[in-house]
């Protein structure tokens, strides 16, 4: 019960990364306010759980987000946690093709939602001891790769945004950290894609099978994973964080596929094999 008599706001809370961490701060005490564009999806997570309002936002829209936030302030008495996590795929198109409203709409849904979030719940914060904020990022914030550009640069947004809020804050005594996310298996690749219903969830059986070898880690990131690490970045156990990002992705950022993989070749191997096939002895120059 790390969160017991606290106030958490959440948004994206209907599915994914956003249900799963709802579900464990009303399991850890917290009176969450469950916030997602999908009503009905967040009252169903709300009737899974104990102390959790469902609350219609759309975070792209700036009023609505301050009325969140005023919301659980007023109900509650304060806020004491915001994890900033509403998200979707975005712009797909490469930076040749996307059109400056593609690139806008996934800027205001990825960071400038983040941003505000921050700006209209860090008033009900003050004096909240422990308060903490936690933002998604993401692993495609390290660089190109792992998702579509726009996405990509708004989540590096997020990761400089986490540390100049940290220093902002700081004075208030309000934690700023990020997580960032690998291949987690959730909605958002097929959320994302104007996909028939009938084949969604083979998309996502699909999507399960690969992503289960797709890092070190031989199995597929699940929104839980991503839920224990936001609870203990609000924790005490984290007191000490700040400005910092937690990733999260089963190792699939920590170097290329055969640094960890004994079945993809690396170069030293290529040339290794080339040489052998040729008859040639490959000594080592020292």
């Amino acid at each position: 019960m790390r969160f017991a008599g606290k106030c958490a706001v959440i948004t994206g809370a209907a599915s994914g990364i956003g249900r799963a961490t709802t579900l464990l701060f009303a399991r850890e005490g917290a009176t969450v306010f469950a916030a997602d564009l999908n009503l009905e999806g967040a009252t169903a997570v709300a009737a899974e759980g104990q102390n959790i309002v469902p609350v219609a936002c759309d975070v792209c829209d700036v009023a609505q987000i301050k009325a969140l936030m005023d919301r659980a302030a007023s109900e509650f008495g304060g806020i004491d946690y915001v994890f900033n996590n509403a998200g979707a795929g975005g712009a797909r198109e490469p930076i040749d093709e996307i059109d400056a409203d593609g690139w806008d709409r996934t800027m205001d849904l990825l960071l400038r939602s983040v941003a505000m979030g921050t700006r209209y719940a860090v008033p009900h914060m003050l004096g909240r001891k422990g308060a903490a904020i936690v933002n998604t990022s993401s692993v495609a914030a390290v660089g190109p790769g792992y998702s579509p550009t726009a996405y990509a640069v708004a989540k590096a947004g997020v990761l400089h945004l986490t540390k100049c809020s940290a220093t902002d804050l700081a004075k208030h005594g309000i934690r700023v950290n990020a997580v960032q996310p690998g291949f987690i298996n959730t909605n958002i690749f097929t959320a994302s894609m104007e996909m028939p219903a009938e084949l969604v969830d083979q998309a996502k059986a699909m999507i399960a099978q690969m992503s289960s070898h797709a890092q070190p880690v031989a199995r597929g990131g699940q929104p839980d994973d991503i839920a224990n690490a936001v609870a203990f970045l609000c924790s005490e156990a984290a007191g000490f964080m700040t400005g910092a990002s937690l990733i999260v992705d089963g190792g699939i950022t920590v170097g290329p596929r055969h640094s960890w993989d004994p079945e993809a070749p690396g170069m030293f191997d290529a040339l290794t094999a080339m040489a052998e096939a040729a008859g040639v002895s490959m000594g080592v120059k020292i």
